[in-house]
């Protein structure tokens, strides 16, 4: 329920707090069955939090639904390269990579880093959610599917989602407003982790996993609509600084164990 809440939130789908636990409660398990759990986890998560964030209007669906389908390939090939990953390896790989996200969200300039908001794919957004509140913002949505790629890969190697990953180059990079940041990255996580999930059922990777993945999917729900809720007391820089926090912990926990 922790990880359902705090994931929706930030937008980030939960994965980057529960791949790590689960690194160190199945320390002797492959990283193929832990990111397994982890994905169909996440699937469940973001499902719910997005029906949440349906009801408070804060999802740029026409963003959401062209960038989704291009996170799919990168998700199978991601959930395909992971089982040729040494468990160490990707221990180290999974902490350095939360570790220096985390440091670029706390140290980057005050503002965004706006990049190719011109062009021929630039395009304008405007949305006002449930309770209100106007986000206008404007970017280019060619570098956005390209980006959008390699998150997929990136997000289904490590099990953690995307969310991660996107909702930082989705405000740093796109100026989106944190909390459609956040709403739109969650809805598109529901293909990236869907995807990435059902490659790894036919790879067999649940065998031994699946009471306890039904038992966190289904604690990732409920906690889902508490983050959606929490959503709507908490400013944009809030949101961000909350995600920085965590990953860097959790990052830092996961190279101590390898020193």
């Amino acid at each position: 329920m922790g990880v359902g809440a705090y994931g929706t939130l930030v937008g980030a789908g939960g994965g980057f707090a529960l791949v790590p636990i689960l690194l160190l409660v199945y320390p002797q398990q492959s990283p193929a069955q832990l990111t397994a759990v982890s994905l169909a986890v996440v699937f469940a998560n973001v499902t719910s939090g997005s029906i949440s964030y349906f009801r408070l209007r804060r999802i740029d669906y026409f963003t959401g639904l062209v960038l989704a389908p291009a996170t799919i390939p990168g998700a199978v090939i991601g959930a395909l390269v992971v089982g040729a990953i040494p468990r160490a390896a990707f221990d180290i790989v999974m902490g350095g990579a939360l570790v220096l996200v985390a440091g670029f969200l706390l140290l980057k300039p005050s503002g965004n880093i706006p990049v190719g908001l011109g062009g021929r794919f630039a395009v304008s957004r405007t949305l006002t959610d449930s309770d209100g509140n106007r986000y206008s913002y404007r970017f280019n949505l060619g570098l956005a599917l390209a980006a959008s790629f390699g998150i997929g890969f990136v997000s289904s190697l490590l099990g953690i989602g995307g969310g991660i990953i996107q909702v930082p180059i989705l405000t740093t990079f796109f100026a989106f407003p944190a909390h459609i940041a956040s709403a739109t990255a969650q809805f598109v996580q529901v293909a990236t982790s869907g995807v990435g999930a059902m490659t790894h059922v036919f790879h067999r990777d649940y065998a031994g996993f699946v009471g306890l993945t039904v038992a966190l999917a289904v604690g990732v729900i409920v906690g889902a609509q508490v983050g959606a809720a929490l959503s709507r007391r908490v400013s944009g820089g809030v949101i961000i600084r909350l995600l920085a926090v965590s990953l860097g912990l959790v990052g830092i926990r996961l190279l101590l164990l390898r020193t």
